[in-house]
């Protein structure tokens, strides 16, 4: 990653490790869980995480005290530092930056609730620690025992991407020797799927198919995923398992409209361009992408249209992990994160569940049907939000 552009040209950073990778997703607990559920059609109705019991992770007092989605910030972040082994962070040396789009929305609603049916004084004095978008990332930090910097990102659903961006930068830098990125969503309450659903962005049909022709809009899921990231030299002295490496990463805005994507791609191109050059990196380099992939019509035309832009036709073989684990929002770019570096693990696509009827407008290499082997190397990762923002990410195998 690049740290800086001084008057010589641009200034490399340290390289940055991938270490240890934590997931809640509808397929499960754990990054196995998530693995083996992408390799398979998804046959459940709503995108819940399955087998969450907060007693496993918190005493009774600290639960209750905790919106779902800051429970899944902790938890993930807790699979993630033990999947990596004995870390042994200097606190002062290691920092936390996750995200989430909309916080504690179920326990923002319910003491709306409380307060039209039973008054002011009955409203929860832990309404606004547990409502606010950074509890994910402060509760990390507090169980951690981490003095670096504790910051929350809120960029809709490239969040989770941003959020890994920036947590890299921190490792790059020289500000911290390790660093936790990643991102966490609970919001399936009725009234953000009303919204969602009034909205017309959701899925009519209930089906999730990532750049099919039938797609009709997304299928709302909740949430997490964490990476743990440390200095490339920390981590093969510890004699780490490294899963990858962040090469690069990039972050632009359409500038066009709140929800919409900019039909042409323009800002997805820019942000895909950028990552690319932030790795030192060329189109040619490489050889996957997991795309965002949001099973909406805009969506996948727009994205499909900036990677012919900057791959050409029909460029590297694509998936969206979206026909399984569905849309998290601002999970949903730290899961593909995780899921990107699974497939570099693996030397192994997972294919694009839902994809079935290709569309005429949409030119791409489509993995779908089967896993597809392949030789490991670069990967870009995708995520674009509403407001226009646009996070990708780029990895590469640890050599």
């Amino acid at each position: 990653m690049l740290v800086a552009r001084g008057p010589d040209g641009p200034i490399a950073g340290r390289r940055v490790a991938v270490t240890g990778m934590g997931a809640l997703t509808c397929c499960g607990v754990g990054i196995t869980s998530l693995w083996e559920g992408l390799q398979r059609p998804w046959a459940g109705a709503e995108r819940r995480v399955p087998d969450f019991d907060p007693t496993d992770w918190f005493g009774p007092k600290e639960a209750r005290r905790l919106d779902r989605f800051a429970q899944f910030s902790v938890a993930c972040a807790e699979l993630a530092m033990r999947d990596a082994g004995a870390v042994e962070a200097d606190p002062q040396r290691s920092g936390v930056i996750f995200s989430s789009g909309v916080g504690g929305f179920d326990t923002l609603v319910e003491q709306v609730v409380v307060f039209e049916t039973k008054g002011a004084k009955r409203v929860s004095p832990f309404l606004v620690p547990m409502m606010m978008a950074n509890a994910g990332a402060a509760n990390i930090s507090m169980r951690l025992g981490w003095h670096g910097p504790s910051e929350a990102v809120v960029t809709a659903c490239a969040s989770g991407s941003h959020a890994i961006a920036a947590a890299a930068r921190l490792v790059a830098s020289g500000v911290c020797d390790v660093a936790i990125g990643g991102g966490s969503e609970a919001s399936l309450h009725p009234v953000a799927v009303a919204a969602f659903t009034n909205m017309t962005a959701l899925s009519t049909s209930g089906a999730s198919r990532p750049f099919d022709a039938r797609r009709d809009g997304f299928v709302i899921a909740e949430g997490a995923a964490a990476l743990v990231l440390e200095s490339w030299d920390r981590a093969r002295s510890r004699g780490a398992r490294i899963y990858g490496e962040i090469a690069g990463a990039a972050s632009t805005a359409d500038a066009h409209h709140i929800t919409a994507p900019e039909p042409a791609g323009v800002g997805a191109v820019a942000c895909m361009e950028l990552a690319l050059e932030d790795a030192q990196l060329r189109p040619e380099d490489i050889v996957h992408i997991n795309a965002h992939g949001t099973s909406t019509p805009l969506n996948d035309l727009a994205e499909a249209r900036a990677i012919n832009k900057v791959f050409g036709e029909p460029g590297p073989p694509v998936t969206s992990i979206k026909g399984v684990t569905g849309h998290g929002l601002a999970a949903a770019g730290a899961i593909e994160a995780v899921a990107a570096l699974l497939t570099i693990h693996h030397a192994l696509i997972p294919p694009t569940v839902g994809y079935e009827e290709p569309d005429p407008e949409i030119h791409l290499d489509i993995v779908h049907g089967a896993a597809r082997p392949f030789e490991p190397g670069p990967v870009l990762s995708n995520s674009f939000g509403f407001g226009g923002h646009n996070g990708c990410l780029v990895f590469t195998p640890p050599r």
